[in-house]
C-alpha cells in the first residue's frame, strides 16, 4: 500500500499572504503543494498563472503539483514546467491529443498527471495508464472550491486501483473536491493515496494546520 500524502489546495489560502502561506503549510506537514490553474473557459473560474507559481517557487521545497483546467491546454504545458511545476495534471477533454500531451510532460522531465472529471469515464486514459505517474479524480465538478463531495466518484477509485494491481502499474491515485475529516476515510480505503484539501486544511481547528493535515491521513 502506498503512502497516505496529503496535497493541500492553495486555492483556500489567503491570496494576499500566499508566501506565508506556502510556509506554513510546509512546517505544518504537507506532502506537497496543489495549484488549481483555471482559465474562465474550460472551468467557470479564474486563478493563477505561471508568474504566481514561479514567484511562489523560492518560498517553498515541496513538490508543486499543479492542475491545470485549462483549454487548450497543450501550448501552456511548457510555461507551467518552465515555472516550477513538478507535477503536471491535464484533462483528456482539454487536449487534442493526449497521448502527445503527456509525452510533453515527460520530455519536460516532470511527473504527468491526468484528471478525470465526475462524468468522465476512465476508458479515456486505460491505454495510457502504463504513462502517467498520477490519476486525479474529481469528486466535484472543478471550478470552485468548498463545493460538497460526491461519493460516487468512489467506484473509479476502485476500478483504477485494481487495474493497478492486475498490471502491475505505480501511479498515484489523488482525490480532489470536498475532503474532509468525514470522508478521508472512504477515499482512503476506495484507494486514494493522495488527498486533496483545502478548506478543511486551512480553516479546521481554528487554522490548525498541522493537526488537520495529520488528521486525514489518520482519521
Amino acid at each position: 500500500m502506498k503512502n497516505i500524502q496529503i496535497s493541500p489546495s492553495i486555492l483556500s489560502a489567503d491570496f494576499s499572504q500566499l508566501g506565508t502561506e506556502i510556509k506554513r503549510l510546509e512546517e505544518g506537514g504537507a506532502d506537497m503543494i496543489h495549484v488549481d490553474v483555471m482559465d474562465g473557459h474550460f472551468v467557470p473560474n479564474l486563478t493563477i498563472g505561471p508568474p504566481v507559481i514561479k514567484a511562489l517557487r523560492k518560498h517553498c521545497s515541496l513538490k508543486f503539483d499543479v492542475h491545470l483546467m485549462i483549454s487548450p491546454v497543450h501550448k501552456y504545458i511548457e510555461a507551467y514546467a518552465d515555472a516550477g511545476a513538478d507535477i503536471i495534471t491535464v484533462h483528456p477533454e482539454a487536449t487534442d491529443n493526449l497521448e502527445v500531451s503527456i509525452n510533453k510532460i515527460k520530455d519536460l522531465k516532470k511527473k504527468v498527471g491526468v484528471s478525470l472529471n465526475p462524468e468522465t469515464s476512465i476508458d479515456l486514459i486505460k491505454n495510457f495508464l502504463n504513462k502517467i505517474d498520477l490519476v486525479l479524480i474529481m469528486s466535484v465538478n472543478p471550478g470552485f472550491g468548498g463545493q460538497k463531495f460526491m461519493p460516487e466518484v468512489l467506484e473509479k477509485i476502485k476500478q483504477l486501483k485494481k487495474i493497478r494491481e492486475v498490471e502491475k502499474l505505480n501511479f498515484d491515485i489523488e482525490i480532489d473536491g470536498g475532503i474532509n475529516f468525514d470522508n478521508c476515510k472512504i477515499a482512503i480505503e476506495a484507494g486514494a493515496n493522495i488527498l486533496v484539501s483545502g478548506t478543511t486544511v486551512f480553516k479546521g481547528n481554528d487554522g490548525d494546520i498541522k493537526k488537520n493535515i495529520n488528521l486525514l491521513k489518520t482519521k
